[in-house]
């Protein structure tokens, strides 16, 4: 199906065309009549499937420019996904009247007070300041006509739950919801279940875990040479643009040390950095002007870099999920893409794990292991408690969790 096959407005198809959108996605085309209809929707697709104009483009049909009130509410759980969820819509809307804009933490908060005084029709909010909009200014939900829950995972993974619960209960008039996810949780299932009415569930990924234009490749390293390994991979392979992940910034921070010295065009990019900086690497890498960025997990959900070409598992992705969303980053929309991941040997019955769940035909840089003989994990024994000794925890800051 054809955008121009939808009953869409002139001025939302001109701009459309302008972005070069011709067809629809699945994820597109299975959620679109919904939600035009008004219908509560679950919907879990792979990353890359399209997700934020399944949302925009209905959401800016449906927009009354004659009412200035926030009419549809965003809620994303990061900064960077903020701004480029209101980027997409700010494009798609770009010939009309509708004016949307985004609330998130590190940004005056008297700059997006005189934005939303000023009349804002779709609201695009990370929840902390969303809450602080909502406790310290005249903000009002009340026109709020349709709310998306997005990488709402994600928001699960953050410790935003409760935010998200309080948020929803400021909606206390009739609205729409839609909740997208890459996975689904018990603890989402049962939010959905709360909170949603008679919701439409769409599953996507059920078929297909990974993008199947993304060819999986893994190489087996070990702490000697996994930097050897690398920059030899980088000067054979020559990407157009690459994405490093590695576990901590510390890690990304050495690797960023070795790699800038070596190879042209080298960031880092981590959640210690200020806002205004990431939000410059994030343009940056986007029109081109890096080559290479190590990233921590900061870069691995929900945001969409067109152009990277190959996304690299520097150190050893942390389970399934992690795997499927930084390898997410690249192969997007029907383009191609490549995924390379270092392994150790300690590392295998995880990597058995990633392969089986996520269906992937593995490519294999050198000898290709035996995954058929590794051992399950064998389960911890309980400690003796005349030689058991509590761990002193770690006073807890103010923050829920750290940034990658």
């Amino acid at each position: 199906m054809k955008f121009t096959d939808l009953n869409l407005k002139p001025k939302i198809l001109a701009a459309l065309r302008d972005m070069q959108y011709i067809d629809l996605t699945p994820v597109q085309e299975k959620t679109f009549p919904h939600v035009l209809s008004g219908r509560d929707i679950i919907a879990k697709a792979e990353t890359g499937s399209g997700k934020t104009a399944a949302c925009a483009v209905p959401i800016i049909q449906m927009v009354n420019t004659s009412l200035k009130a926030v009419q549809a509410l965003v809620l994303v759980p990061t900064r960077e996904l903020a701004l480029q969820y209101v980027g997409e819509i700010s494009d798609i809307a770009r010939r009309t009247n509708i004016a949307p804009s985004a609330v998130y933490g590190g940004f005056p908060i008297q700059i997006q007070t005189a934005k939303l005084n000023h009349g804002v029709e779709i609201l695009v909010a990370t929840p902390g300041r969303l809450i602080d909009l909502l406790r310290n200014t005249k903000l009002s939900l009340s026109n709020v006509r349709t709310f998306v829950l997005d990488e709402a995972d994600e928001m699960l993974n953050m410790g935003f739950i409760s935010d998200v619960e309080f948020i929803i209960n400021c909606l206390i008039h009739e609205h729409q919801t839609l909740l997208f996810s890459a996975t689904m949780p018990k603890e989402i299932s049962k939010l959905a279940q709360k909170y949603l009415k008679d919701p439409l569930t769409i599953d996507l990924s059920k078929d297909q875990a990974a993008p199947q234009n993304l060819q999986h490749f893994f190489m087996q390293v070990n702490n000697k040479n996994r930097l050897e390994s690398l920059l030899r991979y980088m000067n054979n392979a020559r990407p157009k643009q690459a994405i490093i992940f590695c576990n901590s910034r510390i890690g990304a921070e050495k690797l960023h040390g070795h790699l800038k010295k070596k190879l042209s065009s080298t960031e880092i990019i981590h959640g210690g950095l200020d806002q205004s900086r990431r939000t410059s690497l994030f343009n940056r890498f986007r029109k081109m002007e890096i080559k290479i960025m190590v990233a921590t997990a900061l870069a691995s959900r929900g945001l969409d870099f067109t152009h990277a070409t190959h996304v690299i598992n520097y150190d050893f992705p942390a389970d399934t999920d992690a795997y499927t969303h930084r390898t997410g980053r690249t192969a997007r929309m029907g383009r191609e893409g490549v995924a390379l991941t270092f392994f150790t040997k300690r590392d295998l019955n995880n990597l058995k794990t990633i392969i089986n769940t996520n269906r992937i035909q593995p490519i294999w840089q050198g000898a290709e292991p035996d995954l058929m003989d590794v051992p399950r994990p064998h389960k911890s024994r309980k400690r003796s408690s005349r030689n058991y000794r509590p761990r002193r925890r770690k006073q807890q800051g103010g923050s829920r969790t750290a940034p990658a």
